[in-house]
């Protein structure tokens, strides 16, 4: 019986804050379960970091936490490569290569341009601009075809297979063309300060977010001072989107139905239900936290995996791009 051939996945984050709980259980979550039957690649993407000015001394030391907190959270080096993206030059050179062949009209109808033009105006450089770019390289130079993304990134990947196609159509069948993989499980958590928002990690107002990281006090106060509504009813209703997430929250981190928690807190006011939320987030984040730290004392160790997750990334990545030297005309 002929086996399956495996998907390559490819996916990244930025080391330039801490993850959320929610950039977790949207996300990481189901990278976690998808390296079992995949081809996985996890990359901290350092480079796409610089857009913004970055603290170099922190900047090197949230990529070492970064990469820490994705094995925390299950990432395993011995089951998916697990790199750091400056560590392989390929990416850099490919996104050249496609700069070429990427048009100013598809990169100035980006949304993600738009919105970090009018979030950092002092600073809207090239890198800014041609951002895409290295994102498409990021998943063409390891002939991905999956790459695991919310509905706000599936812009990215169209332009990918804009620029993929087009390349392939001058010089044949060189990239894979990627397709957006859209989990259908995964709770999408909202603000605790504006429910009908999703939560994210870049928002000015430090008690809309819980981070991965947060120690368990700094949960109890968040979730207390999240927004619900005066009705002190726990229902799962349109109406309330901060009593739904609330409620989402507690589904995903205990497994438990809505209807469930509905008919256990019937009567019950607010207060009892989001200390109850509180303590069974600090509870589901205190193993990967524990796990963190134990990972941050071992510097070495962690070195160890970036440095050889970095070989494996790299062999992948120069088969491509050697590829790509070739069928442009350059002398290899």
């Amino acid at each position: 019986m002929e086996e399956k051939k495996r998907n390559i996945i490819f996916s990244g984050a930025q080391p330039t804050s801490e993850l959320t709980l929610g950039n977790y259980l949207g996300a990481i979550k189901n990278w976690v379960a998808l390296q079992e039957e995949n081809d996985c690649i996890f990359s901290v993407v350092d480079m796409h970091a610089l857009t913004v000015r970055q603290d170099p001394k922190k900047l090197r030391e949230r990529i070492i936490e970064l990469l820490a907190l994705y094995m925390a959270c299950g990432i395993d080096p011995n089951k998916s490569v697990l790199f750091v993206q400056s560590h392989v030059s390929a990416h850099a050179e490919l996104a050249w290569i496609l700069n070429c062949f990427t048009y100013m009209g598809e990169l100035s109808r980006m949304t993600q341009f738009k919105d970090k033009s009018q979030k950092h105006a002092d600073n809207i450089n090239a890198g800014l601009f041609t951002y895409p770019v290295l994102m498409a390289a990021d998943i063409l130079l390891y002939q991905a075809n999956l790459i695991p993304v919310g509905v706000d990134q599936m812009q990215h990947i169209e332009i990918t297979r804009d620029i993929a196609q087009r390349f392939n159509a001058i010089y044949g069948d060189v990239f894979t063309i990627p397709e957006g993989y859209l989990s259908k499980t995964g709770a999408k958590i909202m603000s605790l300060a504006e429910p009908t928002k999703k939560m994210s990690k870049s928002d000015d107002n430090a008690n809309a977010t819980i981070f991965l990281t947060d120690e368990p006090d700094a949960i109890v106060r968040k979730l207390k001072r999240a927004v619900t509504d005066s009705e002190a009813l726990v229902a799962y209703r349109e109406d309330k989107p901060g009593v739904m997430n609330l409620i989402n929250i507690l589904s995903a981190v205990t497994g438990e139905g809505v209807e469930s928690i509905e008919a256990r807190f019937a009567g019950r006011g607010y207060g009892d239900f989001k200390a109850e939320v509180a303590q069974a987030v600090v509870e589901f984040l205190r193993p990967m936290q524990e796990k963190r730290k134990a990972l941050l004392q071992d510097r070495a160790y962690l070195e160890q995996i970036y440095r050889e997750g970095a070989e494996k990334a790299r062999a992948r990545a120069d088969r491509t791009l050697r590829k790509v030297y070739k069928k442009v005309g350059f002398v290899l």
